[in-house]
C-alpha cells in the first residue's frame, strides 16, 4: 500500500473515532427547592460571630445614630419647634446617617483586627478531597476566559496538587459566534494541556434562571462526584496557592458550607477603573475584615471566588421562584446572598478569609458600564425584601439582606433629603410666616436652622463617612511593602486625595442613576440580562450625552435655584451641583484609557499589584494576547463550522441527546432556520439569510448542521 493511501485511510479512520466527551460521566445529586415559609431546626449551628464585636458594631452605630438624630433635631428646632416638613427631613437624615454609622463602626473593628494580624499560615502540602472549579460564562470573549483558565490550571499544577481539581466551563451564551468561539478555544486548550488536564465544557440550550440555574444544573448533573466546587466569574483569577488554601480551609472545618475570599481588582487602566482598583486595594481590606469579624460563621457570599461544600449547597441552596412577575417576582437575581442565607439556615457555617492573598477580579471600565451592571444588582437586592422575612434565617443573614437593600435605597433617600432640605430653605426665604395658626402661639411658625450646629453636624457626618478610607490609608502607610509599592507615602497620600475628590464628584451622578434604577424597579420594569463589558475602552460621546443630559440639566436647575435662594445654600450644595453639571465630561473621562495611564506614569492611583504584577496575571495577559491572535472571537460561527469538519463533528457531539422541545410545539426560529438552510445553495447565502436567533437554533440541530457543512462555500 502506498504512503498516500495510508494517509487517506488514517484520516478516514480518525473521522470515525468518537471525540473525547466534553463532560465526564454524570453523577447526579439531588437539590430540592427550599421553602421560604418553613424551616426545620438545623442539625448544626456552631455559633455565629463574636458577641463583643457585634455589640461594638451595632451598639456603637445605634449610639452614633441617636446622637446624630438629637443634633439634627437641635438644628431644626431652633425656633422652639419643628414643622412637619422638618420632621420628614429628620427621618430621612436618621435613615441615611444610620447607614454610614454602621459602616464606620464595622471599619473600626476591621482596622483593629488588621493592626494585630499575624503572619499567614504555611501553604498546605496535601489534600484529601476532590474539587470542581466551575466558571460560568455568558457571551464573553473566549480569548480572555480561556487564558485565565489556563493560567489558573498551570498555577494549581505547580503546587503539585492538581490531581484534586477538575475544571469546568459552563456556558450560557446565547450568541452563535460566542458559543462556537468557546468550543474552539476549549478544544485548543484541551489539546495543549493533554489528556490528564480534566478540562470540561458544557453549553445550555436554555439559560433557565441564568447563572444560578447554570450552577444548579451542574450540581444536579455532576455534583455527586465532588466534595466541593470553587465558583468563578469570567474575570476571576486565583493563584494555585489561593485555590489550595481555600480547599484546605474547607477540609479543616467539616461544618463550614462556604469560604469566601476577598478579590482584589487588577489589570484596570481607565480612569474610573483605576479609582475602583485603588479604593478596593487600600480601603477594601478594612471594610471586609470588619464584616468578617462581626459576621463570624454567619457570613455572606458574593457569588464568585469562593469555595462551597457540594453537599451543603445541594441540600440547602435550591432557590425557589418568587411569586409574581419580575422585577420583584420570578427567579432570584442576586442569588448569592440567598444561597448563603439558606446554607447558614441549614446550620452550615459561612465564613470569609479577607487576608487570603491571590484572589483577583476585574471591574467595569467606565461609569456607564458600572451603571449597567448596577441596574441588575439593584433589582436583585430589592428582591431580597421578599426573602428577608424567610423562616429560620440567622439574624446576621437578615442584616446582610438589609445592608444590600439599603445600599440602593440610600440613593433615593439621599435625593429626597436634598429635595426636602431645598424646599425648607426655599420656604424659609420666600414664604410668609403664618401669624394666626389653628394652635395658640405668641410667635409665628417659621422654619429656621441653627447654622453653627448644622456645620458641626455636617463635619461629623463627613468624618464618619470618610473614616473607613482614612483608616485604610493609615494601614497602607504603616505597611512598608504596600507604602513603597504604591509610590511612597507622598504619592499614596496624593492618590488618596484624588480618589476622594473624584469620588465626591461622581457620587451625585451615581445617586441620581441609582435612584432612577430604584424608581424603574418600583414601576415594574425588569432589567433583563446583559453581558458585562470588561475590556478597557471608551464609550461614544453621543451615548454619554444621551445618558447624562438630564443629569446635567438637573444640576444646572438646582444650582440656579440654590443661588437664587441664598449664596450659603449654593456653597453648601456645590459638590452635588458641580458633580451633576459635569456629568457628561466626568462620564467621558471615566472611560478614558489615556487619563488612567497618565496617572499611572506619574505613580498615582498605583497599587502593589501593579508595581509587582502577580505572576498569574502576567501569564494570563500573555495567553490572552496569544488567544486573541487566533481570531476565534472574530470568526463567523457558520463559516468556522463549514471550514472545519472536525469542529462540526465535535460541536454535534457536545449537543444534548433527545428532543429539546415537546412534540407538536413549533419553534419559529428553528422552523425558519430549517427552511432557509434547505433552500440555500452556498454558505454565503445561508450567512445572509439567517438571523442571529435562527443561527442559534441551527447550531442545536445535528441535521441542519450536516446540511450546513454540505453547502458550497460561495
Amino acid at each position: 500500500m502506498s504512503q498516500t493511501a495510508e494517509i487517506v485511510l488514517d484520516r478516514a479512520a480518525a473521522q470515525d473515532v468518537a471525540p473525547e466527551p466534553a463532560m465526564p460521566p454524570r453523577a447526579p445529586l439531588a437539590m430540592p427547592v427550599q421553602d421560604l415559609r418553613t424551616a426545620s431546626p438545623p442539625a448544626r449551628r456552631g455559633g455565629g460571630g463574636p458577641l463583643a464585636a457585634r455589640l461594638f458594631v451595632f451598639g456603637g452605630a445605634l449610639l452614633l445614630t441617636v446622637y446624630g438624630a438629637w443634633q439634627m433635631y437641635e438644628v431644626i428646632s431652633v425656633s422652639g419647634g419643628a414643622t412637619w416638613l422638618q420632621y420628614v427631613l429628620l427621618v430621612l437624615f436618621v435613615l441615611n446617617f444610620s447607614w454610614i454609622a454602621l459602616a464606620f463602626t464595622g471599619a473600626l473593628v476591621g482596622f483593629a483586627s488588621l493592626l494585630r494580624a499575624g503572619p499567614a499560615a504555611p501553604i498546605p502540602t496535601s489534600l484529601s478531597t476532590r474539587t470542581a472549579i466551575v466558571m460560568p460564562v455568558y457571551n464573553e470573549g473566549s480569548a480572555r476566559v480561556f487564558a485565565g483558565l489556563q493560567a489558573m490550571h498551570e498555577s494549581v499544577a505547580a503546587t503539585g496538587l492538581g490531581a484534586h481539581f477538575d475544571w469546568f466551563v459552563l456556558s450560557d451564551s446565547t450568541q452563535a459566534d460566542a458559543w462556537v468561539a468557546e468550543e474552539r478555544a476549549f478544544r485548543q486548550l484541551r489539546a495543549e494541556l493533554g489528556p490528564d488536564a480534566r478540562l470540561y465544557y458544557r453549553h445550555r440550550e436554555k439559560n433557565h434562571h441564568r447563572k444560578a440555574g447554570n450552577i444548579a444544573g451542574f450540581v444536579t448533573g455532576w455534583g455527586g462526584a465532588y466534595d466541593h466546587m470553587l465558583v468563578l466569574d469570567a474575570d476571576s483569577l486565583l493563584t494555585g496557592d489561593c485555590i489550595v488554601r481555600l480547599t484546605a480551609a474547607m477540609e479543616a472545618d467539616p461544618d463550614v458550607g462556604i469560604v469566601q475570599s476577598l478579590p482584589l481588582i487588577i489589570n484596570r487602566n481607565t480612569l474610573f477603573a483605576r479609582l475602583q482598583q485603588f479604593a478596593a486595594r487600600i480601603y477594601g481590606p478594612v471594610i471586609a475584615t470588619g464584616l468578617s469579624v462581626w459576621s463570624g460563621r454567619d457570613g455572606n457570599y458574593w457569588g464568585h471566588n469562593a469555595i462551597i461544600r457540594m453537599r451543603a449547597f445541594a441540600e440547602a441552596a435550591g432557590l425557589p421562584d418568587l411569586k409574581g412577575r419580575p422585577p420583584f417576582g420570578g427567579h432570584i437575581l442576586s442569588h448569592d446572598f440567598v444561597e448563603a442565607a439558606l446554607i447558614r439556615r441549614a446550620g452550615w457555617g459561612v465564613t470569609m478569609l479577607p487576608r487570603l492573598e491571590g484572589s483577583y477580579e476585574e471591574s467595569p471600565p467606565s461609569l456607564i458600564d458600572l451603571a449597567v451592571r448596577d441596574r441588575r444588582w439593584a433589582q436583585g437586592n430589592l428582591q431580597h425584601a421578599r426573602v428577608i422575612g424567610a423562616a429560620g434565617l440567622a439574624p446576621a443573614s437578615r442584616q446582610h439582606f438589609a445592608t444590600g437593600i439599603a445600599g440602593y435605597v440610600a440613593s433615593p433617600l439621599w435625593l429626597a433629603q436634598l429635595v426636602i432640605g431645598l424646599i425648607i430653605v426655599l420656604q424659609t426665604a420666600w414664604v410668609r410666616p403664618e401669624y394666626f395658626s389653628a394652635e395658640f402661639g405668641l410667635y409665628p411658625v417659621w422654619p429656621r436652622f441653627d447654622p453653627v450646629r448644622a456645620l458641626q453636624l455636617f463635619a461629623l457626618t463627613m468624618g464618619i463617612l470618610l473614616a473607613p478610607k482614612f483608616l485604610g490609608l493609615i494601614l497602607a502607610l504603616l505597611d512598608g511593602r504596600v507604602r513603597q509599592a504604591s509610590g511612597g507615602a507622598g504619592r499614596l497620600t496624593a492618590s488618596f486625595l484624588i480618589e476622594i475628590l473624584l469620588s465626591a464628584l461622581i457620587a451625585p451622578i451615581a445617586m441620581v442613576v441609582q435612584s432612577g434604577s430604584v424608581f424603574q424597579i418600583l414601576a415594574g420594569r425588569d432589567t433583563g440580562w446583559n453581558p458585562q463589558r470588561r475590556d478597557d475602552g471608551s464609550i461614544p460621546l453621543s451615548d454619554i450625552i444621551r445618558r447624562h443630559r438630564w443629569h446635567t440639566v438637573l444640576g444646572i436647575v438646582t444650582g440656579i435655584g440654590a443661588f437664587a435662594i441664598a449664596t450659603s445654600l449654593f456653597l453648601w450644595m456645590s459638590p452635588t451641583i458641580l458633580g451633576l453639571v459635569l456629568a457628561i465630561p466626568l462620564s467621558w473621562a471615566s472611560g478614558q484609557l489615556a487619563l488612567g495611564l497618565a496617572l499611572k506614569r506619574r505613580g498615582l492611583l498605583v497599587t502593589p499589584e501593579e508595581e509587582t504584577p502577580p505572576a498569574i496575571a502576567t501569564r494570563a495577559c500573555a495567553l490572552a494576547a496569544r488567544n486573541a491572535a487566533r481570531g476565534f472571537d472574530d470568526a463567523d460561527a457558520l463559516a468556522a463550522l463549514h471550514a472545519d469538519p472536525d469542529l462540526a463533528r465535535d460541536h454535534a457531539a457536545m449537543l444534548p441527546e433527545g428532543r429539546s422541545r415537546p412534540r407538536g410545539q413549533i419553534d419559529p426560529d428553528h422552523t425558519l432556520a430549517r427552511a432557509k438552510i434547505v433552500e440555500a445553495e452556498t454558505l454565503t447565502e445561508a450567512q445572509g439569510w439567517l438571523s442571529p436567533r435562527e443561527r442559534f437554533a441551527l447550531l442545536h440541530d445535528r441535521a441542519l448542521l450536516d446540511q450546513l457543512t454540505r453547502l458550497n462555500p460561495v
